[in-house]
């Protein structure tokens, strides 16, 4: 599957804004994670529809472990929900799905349902759908600097010639492309340390609107604004080749 031309191959998405939409509106907090679950699906199809290769979404970081025990129990309790209820909607819309983070300190039994859903979905040719769960970009570089000083203790690799290339292969998303373009929804203007590695020539997009709110027309609005950039990766505009 190779995107269309003027449609980005990786799309990667910061989810913000559920708990601050959910108070805004007198609910507990859960209300908006629930709602969220319907941006998931709706934007996870619109990918699909549109020819985006591959979609990660950063739906759990390593700092929201830091949130109060209840809502952390009930954003698992619906990461399992999500990995059973959607699997016939993701075998229909042929998306592959998978997942990346530090999954050991994710629950015994989610573990179990992600690695279900990762199985059922192997060989569906369509969409990837890459989940961000108990994920920290400085934690995933500081692993691969890790497996680097590890070839170079064994001999098979001198200091002088690491190259970026030995440190993106130890990264969680080796083998993915790097994300054409970064949304982040409910208006912050921070990295919040995802894909910071990945996204070096991202463009960005930042909206207002909550994560719950975010949808098929948001989404569309965000690829209009990518397709309306000139990507130069650090060179003028004669001398960008890609």
């Amino acid at each position: 599957m190779a995107a269309p031309p003027g449609v980005p191959r990786h799309v990667a998405i910061i989810l913000d804004g559920t708990g601050r939409w959910a108070e805004r509106r007198g609910l507990p907090r859960a209300a908006g994670h629930e709602a969220g679950a319907l941006s998931v699906r709706e934007v996870v199809r619109a990918a699909g529809e549109v020819g985006v290769e591959v979609l990660t979404l950063y739906s759990f970081s390593t700092e929201n472990w830091k949130r109060p025990a209840t809502e952390v129990a009930a954003l698992m309790k619906l990461l399992g929900r999500y990995l059973v209820d959607e699997l016939e909607e993701l075998a229909r819309n042929r998306v592959r799905l998978t997942a990346i983070g530090q999954l050991d300190r994710l629950p015994a039994w989610v573990r179990k349902l992600l690695r279900a859903a990762e199985h059922a979905t192997r060989n569906n040719d369509g969409l990837q759908l890459v989940l961000a769960l108990s994920y920290g970009s400085r934690a995933e570089i500081t692993q691969a600097v890790r497996l680097v000083a590890e070839r170079v203790k064994r001999g098979e690799l001198a200091p002088a010639d690491i190259s970026e290339a030995d440190v993106a292969v130890g990264l969680w998303t080796a083998g993915q492309p790097d994300p054409d373009l970064l949304i982040r929804t409910s208006g912050e203007m921070r990295l919040s340390n995802f894909l910071l590695w990945q996204i070096a020539y991202s463009e960005l997009v930042v909206t207002d609107v909550a994560w719950p709110d975010f949808r098929r027309p948001q989404f569309d609005l965000a690829l209009a604004a990518f397709r309306a950039r000139q990507r130069r990766f650090g060179a003028t505009a004669a001398q960008v080749t890609r």
